[in-house]
């Protein structure tokens, strides 16, 4: 008889990996919660080629500027994780 995991086809080293993932997104989201009051004080979502159209009724916020900043600083620390 398999177990449940086996019968899904998920491997022990997926779900192994899947929460590791799972647990440093928590620590990350921890040390957020806990450094928000610093981390408020960035100019981030808030520079030059982030779009913010308000209209009576409606607001509409796009922070393309500060989503490239985000992915370029995570790839950086990724990359340099990975060597």
């Amino acid at each position: 008889m398999l177990h449940p995991s086996e019968a899904r086809g998920i491997s022990g080293a997926s779900s192994g990996l899947m929460s590791r993932v799972l647990i440093a997104l928590g620590i990350a989201l921890l040390l957020a919660g806990l450094f928000w009051p610093w981390l408020s004080r960035l100019p981030l979502f808030r520079l030059p080629g982030d779009i913010v159209i308000h209209r009576p009724g409606f607001s509409f916020y796009f922070p393309i500027t500060s989503a490239l900043l985000i992915s370029l600083l995570l790839s950086l620390i990724l990359w340099l994780l990975r060597k």
